[in-house]
C-alpha cells in the first residue's frame, strides 16, 4: 500500500477492525519512510454479470428501485424495502461467489418479497418470470394459496 504522503510503497498494519458487519475492513497504517499514519479501507466487491455478459457492482439501491415498483399502492414503507435489499444482499453474499447472475438475484428477491407483501410478490414474479396468460397468474396465485395453508 503505497503511502498517501511521500508516496513510499512500504507501510505496517497498526489495527485493524470489522466495519458495517464484517462486509467492510479498516486499517490503520503506519508509513516505514516517513511515520506517518493513514487509514484504508477494504471491502469485498460483489459482482452482478447482466444478460449482455457486462459486469457492474451489485447494489441495494437497484433491489429497492425494482421492488419499489412491485409495491406502488401497497402498504410498504421505506424501511421496509431497505431491510429486504440488506436481506437479498446478505443472501447473495452467503453464496461465497464474488459474481453471481442477475437473474440469482431476482430469484433472491422472490423469497422476501413474498413474505412482505404478496400482491406486490406477484407484480415482481409476473415481470420477471415473464408471465405470459392468466393461466401463469392463477397456477402462482394456487402456489401462494396452497403456501398458506401449509403454514
Amino acid at each position: 500500500m503505497r503511502c498517501p504522503f511521500c508516496r513510499n510503497s512500504d507501510s505496517r498494519v497498526v489495527d485493524s477492525r470489522e466495519v458495517d458487519e464484517g462486509q467492510v475492513i479498516r486499517r490503520r497504517r503506519s508509513c516505514s519512510s516517513c511515520g506517518r499514519r493513514f487509514t484504508t479501507v477494504e471491502e469485498a466487491v460483489l459482482a452482478v454479470v447482466k444478460r449482455s455478459g457486462v459486469t457492474e457492482p451489485f447494489s441495494r439501491d437497484k433491489v429497492v428501485t425494482g421492488v419499489r415498483r412491485a409495491c406502488q399502492g401497497r402498504p410498504v414503507d421505506e424501511d421496509a424495502l431497505s431491510l429486504l435489499a440488506q436481506r437479498v444482499e446478505e443472501s447473495i453474499r452467503s453464496t461465497g461467489c464474488a459474481e453471481i447472475p442477475s437473474h440469482e438475484v431476482g430469484l433472491a428477491i422472490l423469497g422476501p418479497l413474498r413474505e412482505l407483501d404478496e400482491v406486490a410478490y406477484l407484480r415482481f414474479a409476473s415481470v420477471y418470470r415473464s408471465f405470459s396468460s392468466v393461466e401463469d397468474f392463477e397456477k402462482e396465485i394456487a402456489d401462494l394459496r396452497s403456501a398458506q395453508h401449509s403454514e
